[in-house]
């Protein structure tokens, strides 16, 4: 363990570049024995212990405290004949992919493969198969963490059920994850990949429209997003996309009918791109092709319990060229096996849709955006989903229905009632 109280700029950079980060003290952990001496040290000084991996997730700014990095902890270990893989707090989910794929396995990972498999999962997980097998955080087998007493506990569902239930679903509130045991899926190629459309030649709502009345045709084996992105006309960008109102559908399919399902998109309109075929597991982060450089944004969620045609129509109209931010909307068709239960926090499983919007740059801009189009939501909001709250800390509202809410509160003054752990925007306590 270093504790760099220089603060280097290496350190504390991350995906995010969007918010300060000047925490009192930066531990490098390289191992469990240095987070427990971490969070022993924050406790005996009354710091406040935050953790920072790849920096996907940040909230907010951070000033004060202690920041505990784990980047170095990236160790993973696949066993193929159980199923599972052993992730340190510092893995990415391109490591595991690559780890699992020997074995003809797959973890349950998002669609930006430089997301960290801890965070995520401890959030809920929502991967690009999740229709057909759930949350990330449904296939944990156990979890390493260290909690406010400097203690190192191996956390499972039959050993510390409550614990188990509120570190699944409440992030970091209730300690340090070092490592997780995570269940795999004998997954070796998909069919998947966008398709894509002029959003000047085909009408936005009109195209969301044929795509919310597809999803209902669909088996719950086939995973899939609407998008909608006004990209700028730089240099930069390749010349399909340059300065263009793109729309498009991405499609995760583990099924052999591929083609059969999807041919009802094509007749939204001419299409732009096609990046649609059969593909090894490996190349499944092509199917998003997220951005994969740091850079400012700001993003918030909606969980929705019915389609609204007329507001999401909103949405995109707040949101597309013109707007004053370059703002990515992302719908996520839910149900399947998203609705079933689990002896987890990750609430909100009654939902149908779930909209995302991130507007890239300032703040302030940004908020003058998506606080609109999140308003014309409201009706059919069920919530917000916790992995998807990009520095909306002064929204503190939603994360849980009151039941869930309830009962993390009640555990998080048991295992933590000095409040150590500051909970992500204090969803559950304070």
């Amino acid at each position: 363990m270093r504790c760099m109280n220089s603060h280097t700029a290496e350190e504390l950079s991350g995906f995010q570049t969007g918010f300060t980060v000047r925490p009192a003290h930066v531990i490098a952990a390289a191992s469990a024995d240095d987070v427990i001496a971490a969070v022993r040290h924050a406790a005996a000084e009354r710091l406040p212990v935050t953790v920072q991996a790849t920096g996907h997730g940040l909230r907010g700014p951070v000033e004060g405290g202690a920041l505990v990095s784990t980047r170095r902890m990236d160790r993973v270990s696949v066993d193929p004949v159980e199923r599972t893989a052993r992730v340190q707090a510092g893995v990415r989910w391109s490591q595991v992919v690559e780890a699992a794929a020997p074995h003809g396995l797959a973890p349950l990972n998002g669609s930006a493969p430089g997301v960290g498999a801890v965070s995520y999962t401890l959030g809920g997980g929502l991967g690009i198969l999740a229709r057909e097998f759930g949350y990330a955080a449904d296939h944990v087998r156990s979890l390493d963490v260290v909690t406010a007493d400097g203690r190192l506990r191996r956390v499972t569902r039959e050993s510390a059920p409550d614990l188990y239930w509120a570190l699944l679903g409440a992030g970091h509130g209730f300690g340090v994850v070092t490592e997780l045991e995570i269940g795999l899926v004998p997954v070796r190629r998909l069919y998947g990949g966008s398709l894509a459309f002029d959003g000047r030649q085909v009408d936005p709502a009109a195209a969301l429209r044929a795509y919310e009345a597809w999803t209902r045709t669909v088996p719950d084996r086939l995973t899939s997003s609407f998008a909608a992105v006004p990209y700028p006309d730089l240099p930069a960008l390749p010349p399909h996309l340059r300065g263009r109102y793109v729309l498009s559908v991405r499609v995760a399919y583990t099924g052999a009918d591929g083609e059969r399902l999807v041919a009802p998109l094509r007749e939204i309109g001419p299409v732009l791109s096609d990046s649609l075929r059969e593909m090894p597991y490996t190349e499944s982060h092509t199917i998003h092709s997220d951005p994969d450089f740091p850079h400012t944004y700001y993003g918030d969620s909606a969980v929705l319990g019915e389609f609204d045609p007329a507001a999401a129509g909103e949405v995109l109209r707040r949101t597309g060229p013109g707007s004053g931010a370059m703002t990515v909307v992302q719908i996520n068709h839910l149900g399947g096996a998203l609705a079933e239960a689990a002896p987890n926090s990750v609430p909100w499983r009654e939902g149908r849709f779930l909209v995302r919007l991130l507007a890239v740059g300032e703040r302030a801009k940004a908020r003058e955006v998506l606080d609109p189009a999140f308003a014309s939501l409201a009706p059919v909001t069920l919530g917000r989903a916790v992995n998807f709250a990009f520095g909306a800390g002064d929204r503190n509202a939603g994360f849980y229905d009151d039941v869930t809410r309830k009962r993390l509160a009640g555990l998080k003054s048991q295992y933590d009632p000095a409040s150590l752990f500051p909970d992500h925007v204090r969803g559950f306590s304070g």
